[in-house]
């Protein structure tokens, strides 16, 4: 049953308020500062299984975590360590304006009639207790994306004598899945430039700003104001794979030969090459190539481990590079078998592969968390089907995947789910691909948030439909989900359900926007493409763009377009 209440600011009962299913009167004698929350009880549990879209997903947090970002704590509060048995958050945090936890869930709109909407969680007597607040209420603390606790943000509405509004929620019983999906409504394509145009500005741009030659590299990160910060904004470092290396030159070797451009075919050789040639003493890739260490274990306090997702994508990309260049360079295919042989070697008798990987031995050194499934597709395509099939036997018991990306140590995040997608697709384990193709989407934005005329986003009137939330805790947009767009035009056709093409399609337009046009574009140079964009109050404000062009983020497009136009 559904409990509307009128809350003070400090979380006490107003009086006066007569509610009539939605629609809310104030019947009091004089103007008072409330805001309204809608609640739903739900039926005892041992385990709420709470998600909140793009935010909080179960605990959301492994005790032992590296990074702090909110984690929910049954037994208590500690707010410097961000931990709460109660948690709520503002609407425009979540990829749906939603909380769901075990038998049901609430759905609402970013914006209200009483301000932006807020959503919110807590185990009561054994029963999960969520909620909507309208206006917002942050607590017990405001999470700012730097891991140290802002005061709470509670916002109220300032109600005058027999004024009366209407709430938009619904309240479900059914699974998150289909709730996130029956919300779609007509899509009209916000993208500025043609797929065809978006492939020849980030070649250009792959090439152009972040290309340097001796020696090769995709330097991670290019200013976007050249004269202020030039180098000093520019990170002089190559991942790779994630944020720099394999993936995006084989994106920039495929656009070279496409179209005939012998100087970005002959770019992403070279840094390819340099890759491939670079193998650690337990011969696996290293993480990263930096300006002032040379070739490092990338960014984990532990220098002697070398993470496996990292490893995998770049023996993935730099396999399917060889393929694409048709002559196959034994450079390429023996870095991809030594890579391929330390798996293999390492590989536990249940399936499972190492998270992490030692410098020197290639031995594992961590099994926690599911960033050894990035292993599956590389096995798969180089024909180590046994190897692959029982790595996804092990991998598909996860009900939540942790741990894919370097730099948020066992927090779920989005990239988990693009490696899910990518492994059981691989398989052609069609159905446990669409169960990770539907966790992944809950990190997908399904409506435009409301920016402000005066920010650059609300100026430029950026549609967020079909981008990403990265991770509950790096609370901003992005466009990784790219990577995975040819294994989701594959999973709609296997299992004849067209939503999987339609929301990849949906991602790809939604990145040709802010794809810089000319110099001076969005104060951007041509071809560059920012790495976040700030839709909530996280890290920046929001309506804000990260002035720095990213490879990955420039080079993720590109390898989407010609996925498209090969």
């Amino acid at each position: 049953m559904l409990e509307p209440r009128a809350l003070a600011p400090d979380g006490s009962p107003v009086a006066g308020f007569q509610f009539d299913g939605r629609t809310v009167t104030y019947e009091g004698v004089a103007p008072v500062d409330a805001g309204i929350r809608v609640e739903f009880t739900l039926p005892p549990t041992d385990d709420p299984a709470w998600l909140v879209p793009g935010v909080f997903y179960g605990a959301n947090r492994p005790e032992g975590n590296t990074r702090l970002y909110p984690r929910w704590t049954p037994g208590g509060t500690n707010v410097e360590r961000l931990e709460s048995d109660s948690w709520s958050f503002r609407a425009d945090r979540c990829s749906t304006p939603a909380v769901f936890a075990r038998g049901g869930g609430l759905v609402t709109k970013e914006v209200s009639p009483l301000g932006q909407a807020g959503v919110g969680f807590a185990l009561r007597e054994g029963r999960p207790v969520i909620w909507l607040d309208f206006p917002y209420r942050e607590e017990p603390l405001r999470y700012n994306g730097h891991g140290v606790p802002e005061p709470p943000d509670v916002q109220t509405y300032t109600w005058s004598p027999g004024e009366s509004v209407e709430l938009s929620f619904e309240s479900t019983d059914e699974e998150p899945a289909v709730v996130l999906r029956g919300l779609a409504t007509a899509f009209e394509d916000p993208a500025w430039v043609s797929v065809e145009e978006a492939a020849e500005l980030t070649a250009w741009g792959l090439w152009r700003w972040h290309y340097k030659a001796d020696p090769p590299r995709l330097v991670e990160t290019a200013a976007f104001d050249r004269d202020a910060f030039g180098a000093a904004g520019d990170r002089d470092n190559m991942h790779v794979s994630w944020i720099s290396g394999t993936p995006y030159a084989c994106a920039l070797l495929r656009h070279g030969l496409r179209v005939g451009n012998e100087e970005y075919v002959a770019a992403a050789t070279a840094v390819l090459d340099h890759v491939a040639s670079n193998l650690t003493p337990g011969g696996t890739f290293w993480s990263q190539w930096t300006s002032e260490r040379g070739w490092t274990t990338g960014w984990h306090s532990d220098k002697k481990r070398l993470h496996a997702r990292t490893l995998a994508d770049a023996t993935l990309f730099l396999l399917r590079a060889a393929k694409a260049r048709g002559s196959e360079p034994q450079s390429w295919l023996g870095a991809v078998r030594s890579n391929l042989d330390v798996v293999r070697r390492t590989q536990r008798d249940d399936g499972a592969l190492p998270a992490a990987h030692h410098v020197e031995t290639g031995d594992a050194v961590s099994w926690e968390g599911t960033a050894g499934m990035a292993w599956i597709p590389a096995l798969v395509e180089a024909g180590h089907l046994e190897e692959a099939r029982a790595a996804g036997e092990y991998f598909k018991r996860f009900e939540t995947w942790f741990g894919a990306p370097e730099d948020v140590d066992l927090a779920p995040t989005s990239e988990d789910g693009y490696a899910a997608v990518m492994a059981f697709v691989a398989l052609e384990d069609w159905e446990t691909a669409k169960r990770a193709a539907d966790w992944m989407l809950t990190f997908r934005y399904t409506y435009d948030v409301a920016f402000s005329e005066q920010t650059l986003l609300g100026r430029y009137g950026f549609k967020t439909r079909g981008a990403d939330q990265a991770s509950p805790s790096n609370q901003h947009l992005h466009s990784f989900g790219l990577i995975c767009l040819p294994e989701l035009l594959r999973l709609a056709p296997a299992t004849g359900d067209d939503h999987y093409r339609e929301t990849a399609l949906e991602n790809l337009a939604c990145f040709r926007q802010l794809v810089a046009r000319e110099d001076g574009d969005f104060n951007a140079y041509r071809g560059m493409v920012s790495e976040r964009y700030y839709q909530t109050d996280c890290f920046q404000a929001k309506g804000m763009l990260l002035t720095l062009s990213h490879a990955w983020s420039v080079g993720v497009l590109l390898y989407a377009c010609e996925e498209l136009l090969g």
